[in-house]
């Protein structure tokens, strides 16, 4: 492998621009190659990022063979995905692509074989992981300071007016944003999904021609019980983006709005109705290099490619919690629970 990773970026849409900042400022990085179906979506980025080097295609495979990358940035639609990361795969690049990892569990599951059978890593883009806010939330939670968690509940509601595509989507809350606080829960928590039960509904006044509120119930591992009540179309007193939680322990809880201010609180000493409680000091944490959102899951693959470790978004993980999104859909489209398996 060169001292610089050679990189080809395929799909150069908006989204691409959280990725090609933070680029801009890791050296070891070569951007050798732009790919698009609409070659002037590729050109923009080469003129807005200065990267007159890079080579100019639409075809991957194309692109491939001129320029032998180390790796494969894929930006495409979540349709494209699966054969795009696989084909660079099998060409034996490492993949970092965005989120979800695929548009099915059945796509995601070829995804995970492929990168193991060429011993390739394979991540995902899940940048809420990279937030200091939420990685010193997980070091509490870990820390014990509450006991065991049994239960998570969490909040999101945002009135989210974007026009376009997704206000015709299918699910559009569990399917295009779920995946981050259902990610979030795992991190925050330690727990893995067991099953869920998952109610979809349009609200009247909605501006989505399809379901867009929800409310699931996971049973996690070790008998935890997680709930998501979630809406892109609630005007008003909205959360952050990364949700309103509770975490309730045997031993205390812990409120964290989504931005910088986590409080708890946690027995100091029982026998009488209610318990006596003290407020919980919750220490700095510094989370070294998890932060930075695209910029820090970006650094991390590139170290890992370099080191021959795995980086903690990668794919072999994140299924479960792309698991937890097409579990919610299903229950929600037969009303029954649904097992989560792998």
């Amino acid at each position: 492998m060169s001292e610089k990773l050679r990189a080809v970026m395929v799909g150069c849409g908006g989204i691409t621009q959280a990725w090609f900042t933070p680029l801009q400022e890791i050296p070891e990085v070569e951007i050798v190659g732009l790919v698009d179906l609409l070659e002037e979506n590729a050109l923009a980025r080469q003129a807005q990022y200065g990267l007159q080097g890079a080579l100019i295609g639409s075809d991957l495979g194309e692109m491939l063979e001129r320029t032998r990358p180390d790796v494969v940035f894929n930006c495409t639609i979540p349709e494209a995905h699966a054969p795009l990361t696989i084909q660079a795969l099998q060409f034996g690049c490492h993949v970092l692509q965005e989120k979800p990892l695929a548009d099915s569990m059945d796509a995601a599951r070829r995804m995970v074989a492929v990168a193991e059978r060429q011993n390739r890593i394979l991540a995902v883009i899940q940048n809420r992981r990279y937030d200091a806010n939420i990685r010193r939330l997980r070091n509490l939670v870990a820390s014990g300071v509450v006991g065991p968690l049994t239960t998570a509940n969490c909040d999101f509601y945002v009135g989210a007016h974007f026009g376009g595509f997704r206000d015709h989507m299918a699910h559009v809350l569990l399917l295009d944003m779920a995946i981050h606080t259902f990610d979030a829960a795992r991190l925050i928590t330690g727990a893995d999904p067991v099953s869920v039960y998952c109610h979809e509904w349009n609200p009247a006044g909605s501006w989505y021609d399809r379901d867009s509120s929800a409310v699931a119930i996971f049973e996690m591992s070790d008998g935890l019980v997680y709930t998501y009540r979630g809406s892109w179309c609630s005007e008003g007193l909205n959360t952050t983006w990364e949700s309103d939680w509770q975490l309730i322990g045997t031993q205390g809880s812990i409120h964290w709005g989504g931005a910088e201010s986590i409080e708890g609180e946690r027995v100091s000493a029982t026998g009488t109705f209610r318990s006596a409680l003290e407020p919980i000091v919750v220490p700095p944490f510094d989370a070294g290099v998890k932060v930075g959102a695209h910029g820090g899951v970006i650094r991390e693959f590139v170290r890992c490619v370099q080191s021959g470790q795995q980086p903690e978004t990668r794919a072999a993980d994140n299924i479960r919690s792309l698991a937890m999104v097409f579990g919610a859909i299903e229950s929600a489209e037969t009303g029954r629970s649904v097992r989560i398996d792998l």
